[in-house]
């Protein structure tokens, strides 16, 4: 591909700033760089010209970054320096010999000293914005496909571009400095943020703000979540609500339709060992919703989406053995229903049973659902689990459980998880068995409950003998 030809010093008679044939030329370039056949064919002097213009006109941006007066006579600089990360960026589009040829010019060390600039002037005037968005599409078609650039990339933007452009209030800086980021990452460097947290705390909340950004969600999925020691050192350090936040992409993950990976499987035991430790220590934090004092939401709010990740988990077959012999964990679970079913008794409390259903559900009541979620989760670790059906006996949970069969529209699905909770726990279970007899026989098991739930008693002799009306369920 040929260079663009001059462009005329006069026209109509007057004479043409340099500037103004230099930006003609950038846009004439830019456009010719977006069909595949002239990028391939361009000479590399073009880039070095290209990275002339950009050089010149930075010098305008440091000005400005020493005296803030001169912000606002950069605009003829901003246009050239947009039209510059334009044409590089179309340049480098599925181009591998102009992403190196552009590399060997130092320019993305250019590129990186000029985007922090922008950062240190802290404006927001949508010139300046521009050519900031440009900059960092530069950077991520550079670094696409590309190790050597992204080596390059990483040595120059990290950790000061990141810590700068992750937290900035335009959503596309955001979604472009992730893009960078994502292309960046691999196993090494994802070592470099267990000790830059910052920067790894900072896409969870990039992803909290801006949830419709695909490339927050990416780095966090394809990144962080493969590597748990990342994550524990993140999650020491997170804020209750960036917390939330990662605990609700850890249930999608697990709920995922796809089984885990074989290499993932030994990864999600980390994780279930961090989520059931923090659960068996913290678990009764989620009673201080009943103190309405500040702050208190958002801790309870945490224990709660432990729960339902803990819930997935035990459902998943590959880390269900290893949370049914987690110390203290059915324990922590059993005591906790127990003490959510007494406060339920009070009226005034955010556990109250609601005695109804409604026609639409309410889902104010950040409570919504918890009673039912611990349920299953004692019955998911009962499931074909011997020892944990006879402690679940020994700390008297089956009556517990029956206790809490009933409407509430605060717990939908209470029921079932009842009925699958005494299922698992009378499976091959002939004590506990015998222990919900009795109780009908006692009159401490209402027998249309019993019914509805699908066991009936019956007398065989001297022996009573709880029957399923059903198969065995499932987790």
């Amino acid at each position: 591909m040929a260079a663009p030809r001059p462009l005329p010093v006069r026209r109509s008679g007057v004479i043409m700033p340099a500037s103004i044939q230099d930006l003609e030329a950038l846009r004439a370039l830019t456009a010719l760089f977006k069909e595949q056949r002239n990028r391939e064919t361009a000479p590399r002097t073009i880039f070095q010209r290209v990275l002339d213009i950009l050089k010149k006109s930075s010098q305008a941006v440091e000005l400005a970054c020493r005296d803030p007066s001169q912000v606002e006579q950069l605009a003829s600089s901003l246009q050239l320096i947009t039209e510059c990360f334009r044409c590089l960026r179309n340049a480098c589009i599925e181009c591998y010999v102009n992403q190196t040829s552009i590399r060997n010019l130092n320019t993305i060390g250019v590129a990186v000293d000029l985007i922090l600039l922008f950062r240190e002037l802290r404006e927001e005037q949508e010139s300046l914005l521009t050519a900031f968005r440009c900059g960092l599409q530069f950077l991520g078609n550079i670094a696409s496909r590309n190790e050597d650039s992204q080596s390059v990339v990483w040595l120059h933007a990290f950790p000061e571009l990141f810590l700068s452009c992750l937290n900035h209030p335009d959503k596309k800086i955001v979604a472009y400095s992730s893009m960078i980021l994502f292309t960046c990452l691999n196993s090494s460097r994802i070592k470099e943020l267990e000790e830059n947290l910052n920067i790894a705390i900072n896409v969870i909340e990039a992803h909290q703000k801006h949830p419709e950004s695909e490339w927050p969600f990416l780095i966090i999925t394809d990144h962080f979540l493969k590597s748990p020691e990342l994550v524990e050192a993140m999650y020491a350090e997170m804020s209750n609500p960036e917390r939330i936040t990662l605990l609700d992409i850890m249930v999608g993950k697990v709920m995922n339709e796809e089984p885990l990976a074989r290499d993932e499987v030994p990864v999600f035991l980390g994780y279930a060992h961090l989520f059931a430790s923090t659960f068996v220590d913290q678990c009764k934090v989620v009673l201080k919703l009943n103190s309405k004092q500040p702050g208190d939401d958002e801790e309870a709010l945490v224990i709660i989406r432990l729960l339902d990740v803990l819930c997935e988990m035990t459902a998943n077959s590959n880390l269900l053995g290893y949370l049914q012999v987690y110390p203290a964990l059915l324990e922590r679970g059993v005591d906790l229903l127990r003490v959510i079913h007494m406060s339920g008794l009070d009226s005034t409390s955010i556990f109250h049973s609601c005695g109804y259903i409604k026609a639409e559900g309410n889902v104010s009541n950040m409570a919504e659902g918890f009673k039912s979620h611990l349920v299953r989760l004692i019955g998911n670790m009962c499931y074909k689990n011997k020892d944990n059906q006879d402690k679940v006996n020994e700390l008297d949970g089956i009556p517990l459980i029956l206790d809490s069969c009933g409407p509430d529209d605060r717990n939908p699905f209470l029921t079932q998880w009842v009925v699958y909770a005494i299922r698992n726990l009378t499976e091959d279970n002939s004590r506990n068995q015998d222990l919900i007899a009795k109780m009908e026989e006692q009159g401490l098991a209402d027998t249309s409950l019993l019914k509805n739930m699908g066991f009936k008693v019956e007398k065989r002799g001297d022996k009573l003998i709880l029957k399923s009306t059903s198969d065995a369920a499932q987790p």
